[in-house]
Order: structure tokens, then C-alpha cells, then sequence
């Protein structure tokens, strides 16, 4: 079984939003490495607690981490800025997981688009196609994948993905748009049961989930202190962990909506 961590970065509104981008982005692991991440990931957070007085119990949201961090201010803003990069380079250097970014230009949408819809809609193509190919690290054979979504709306989700299972029109190449049909259903088979919500507050994984969503964000529109700072270049010290099989036309392997 794969397992999907997904967190977003920006807000999925049209107009009047403080943000020109929507990032929705998944962690994918194994069962089978599930226990050694998490052992490795709680070692992390002690060393982060020993070097930078963050407790284990504190929870890494990156965009108020810089901007308006609350009772974290007691970290100095540097070594907050550090933290999110150690985060980066956690997972940049492992061989077990393996990470799809989906971002949505809002600016060029019409009114009636659904950002939520649209961005999760290709992540879970993403992760389905991946896996039916059997492209992540290790190559399990006969493989399903579950969503763990951060806190988000699980009714709509929830919607959606039972809708795929059972009509999900993807534009068919060429020779199927010469039968005249321009789609073809790929209904899921590979994303199993419905999502199932975590708190990112208790789930050191969603944490680092929404690191990268938030430095994917940066690439596009960075902050003051993050473009001063080079932080807006963190996103692509996760190179060897970018799956390639979700998008070939970008660098970075971004899925651009």
C-alpha cells in the first residue's frame, strides 16, 4: 500500500485572494517504510529540539513559521528559516519517498473554475497513474494507494474521489480522438476508500507536507524575507525526490494547471 500525505499552500479562491497560486502537494511512501520514516523523522524532530528549542509537541506551519510565528518568536527568525530547510534536506536525502507537486495559476482562470477540484483531481490522477505503472521507488508489484489529506474539505474530496472511481474523463491520445471521442474514462482502480483527514497538528508527516507545499509556493511568489534569504530556491534541494513520471515538461517535474 501507498500512502499520500497531501498539504496546499495558498487558498483556492478567485478573486479578491491574497494569493495568485494554489499548491496541493503528496509525500508518497510504502507501508513497509512507514515505521523507519516515522523513527527517523522523530530523531529529527529531537535534534530540532536540542539545536533550536522546538519542541516536539510544536507544530511546523511554514507560512506563519516566518511571517508571524506566535509564541515560536522566541526562536530567532534565522534558525526558523533553517528549520524549514533541514525539513527540505530530510527528505531531499532519502531513497523511500517520493514527492508530486500540482500548481494552479489562478490568474489565468476563468470565474468559474474549481481550484480544489482541478488540483486535486490531477493529483490523484498522478498518484493512481504512478502506481499502475509501478514507477515509485522499490516497484511493489499488484500495489493500492490511500489518501491522507491534511485538514481540508473531506465532504467535497470525498465527492470527488468516489466520482473518479467510476467516471474520470482524461483527453485520450491521438487514436482515440481519431474514433471521435476526445476522452476516455479511466475510472480509479489503484486509490482505494475514501480519504481519510489528519491533523497536521499531531502528524509530524503532514508537517513536512506543508514545508514543501509552502516552499513550492515560494518558487512562484516569494515572500520578501524568503527571496532575501534564498529561500525561494529550497523547493529545488528536493530534486532526487520529484517523481518525473508526474510531469516531464518542468524542471522541477511540476505539474502546472
Amino acid at each position: 500500500m501507498y500512502l499520500l500525505y497531501v498539504d496546499e499552500s495558498g487558498d483556492i479562491g478567485l478573486q479578491n485572494s491574497p494569493t495568485k497560486y494554489f499548491i496541493l502537494t503528496g509525500i508518497i511512501l510504502h507501508e513497509t517504510h512507514w515505521r523507519g520514516i516515522l523513527t527517523d523523522l522523530v530523531a529529527f524532530r529531537r535534534h530540532l529540539r536540542l539545536t533550536k528549542d522546538l519542541k516536539l509537541r510544536e507544530e511546523i506551519h511554514a507560512a506563519p513559521f516566518i511571517n508571524n510565528p506566535g509564541p515560536l518568536v522566541r526562536i530567532k527568525r534565522h534558525d526558523r528559516l533553517d528549520i524549514l530547510k533541514q525539513c527540505i534536506d530530510f527528505l531531499g536525502n532519502r531513497s523511500d519517498v517520493s514527492i508530486i507537486t500540482i500548481v494552479v495559476n489562478k490568474a489565468t482562470k476563468p470565474a468559474n473554475y474549481d481550484v480544489f477540484e482541478a488540483a486535486w483531481q490531477a493529483l490523484i490522477q498522478r498518484f493512481e497513474n504512478t502506481i499502475r505503472h509501478r514507477n515509485f521507488p522499490g516497484a511493489f508489484p499488484d500495489q493500492r494507494g490511500m489518501v491522507l489529506p491534511d485538514n481540508t474539505d473531506g465532504g467535497k474530496l470525498t465527492r470527488l474521489l468516489r466520482k473518479m472511481r467510476h467516471y474520470n474523463p482524461v483527453p485520450s491520445q491521438a487514436y482515440f480522438q481519431q474514433q471521435g471521442s476526445p476522452y476516455r474514462n479511466m475510472a480509479l482502480q489503484y486509490v482505494i476508500e475514501d480519504p481519510f483527514l489528519k491533523d497536521s497538528a499531531h502528524s509530524f508527516l503532514h508537517q513536512l507536507t506543508d514545508v514543501v507545499a509552502y516552499c513550492a509556493r515560494q518558487l512562484f511568489e516569494p515572500n520578501s524575507y524568503m527571496k532575501k534569504k534564498q529561500g525561494h530556491n529550497f523547493y529545488a534541494r528536493l530534486r532526487p525526490v520529484l517523481n518525473p513520471y508526474a510531469s516531464r515538461s518542468h524542471a522541477l517535474h511540476l505539474v502546472l494547471l
